[in-house]
């Protein structure tokens, strides 16, 4: 069956509300907001794995008509056949709206970095307009932990900014310029305010974007692993050796914590370090190839 049929919405009842922004985001978003104005290409950095949700609505607020590249990073993390899907709904070579400018999608891995180099610099001379005697302005937006780091320095070949798996690291702006004379500014991570904590913000949580801190393993692994195990059942059963594919949530976790040992007093499973392996092992790729969204109805394609 084809990945891309019945992908679902991850939600959790009641819905509860997140609030991840530290100090410097604020900043971040007044900096973003007065630099924008003078940008001729975004390039919007969005995690291959859940595209939609790692999508900041204010980069397209203040894009307004300019043109865009989404980048989806990680993708050697994602599945392929729906990266392939995510790629063709996202681009708007040719928009129809006067005050929406052309979209492009690429899916980048750090493997190929000389195919991303050349890709994303022959596409910042094509879309970023002419302008006689003057360097193409392209600015690098995106959540915390998307890869905007990792992308910058790739660009450039060489190390110059700080790459962790810790979200909101890049406090302040960047600024280099590319081989073929292109001003890329790479800005501080930007997420929302205000996140409604259900699909989306479980989805970033799993994926490294919000801190253990503000949403605790057990809760984003009991949100994600039901569709996890509707979508990639096969895919937990080799990696963990279960034997056959729980029917839960809990189970899954129970079944985890017996086969990795994580026991008790009284052989109860410790089902939080059950639920950090889960988290640890999607993020490290040591799962598989693994997508959490799809472009269907349910999960709205980002302008």
């Amino acid at each position: 069956q084809s990945p891309l049929r019945g992908f679902s919405a991850i939600a959790v009842e009641p819905p509860m509300s997140l609030q991840w922004f530290p100090g410097h985001m604020a900043k971040a978003r007044r900096e973003l907001a007065a630099l924008m104005p003078s940008q001729d290409v975004i390039i919007e950095v969005l995690d291959a794995r859940m595209p939609a949700s790692s999508h900041n609505p204010f980069v397209t607020e203040l894009r307004a008509n300019k043109p865009c590249i989404k980048v989806l990073t990680k993708s050697d993390l994602a599945d392929a056949t729906v990266t392939r899907a995510w790629q063709r709904a996202l681009e708007i070579t040719a928009p129809t709206d006067p005050d929406r400018g052309a979209v492009y999608a690429i899916a980048i891995t750090t493997e190929r970095p000389g195919e991303t180099r050349a890709r994303i610099a022959e596409l910042c001379e094509r879309i970023g307009g002419a302008r006689k005697g003057q360097a193409v302005r392209a600015l690098i937006a995106g959540i915390p932990n998307v890869g905007k780091s990792t992308l910058i320095n790739t660009l450039m070949n060489r190390t110059v900014a700080v790459v962790s798996d810790r979200p909101a690291i890049t406090r302040e702006q960047q600024r280099v310029v590319l081989p073929n004379g292109t001003v890329v500014t790479d800005s501080p991570g930007l997420m929302s305010p205000n996140i409604a904590l259900e699909a989306a913000a479980l989805k970033l949580a799993f994926g490294g974007a919000i801190p253990a801190t503000a949403v605790d393993y057990e809760t984003m692994a009991v949100a994600v692993a039901p569709y996890l195990l509707a979508h990639y059942a096969p895919l937990l059963e080799a990696r963990f050796k279960l034997g056959a594919i729980p029917a839960t949530a809990d189970a899954l976790l129970n079944a985890i914590g017996r086969r990795r040992g994580f026991l008790r007093a009284g052989g109860v499973v410790d089902t939080h370090k059950a639920a950090e392996v889960l988290v640890h092992e999607f993020r490290a790729g040591t799962l598989g190839r693994i997508s959490l969204e799809a472009p269907t109805p349910r999960d709205p394609v980002p302008a």
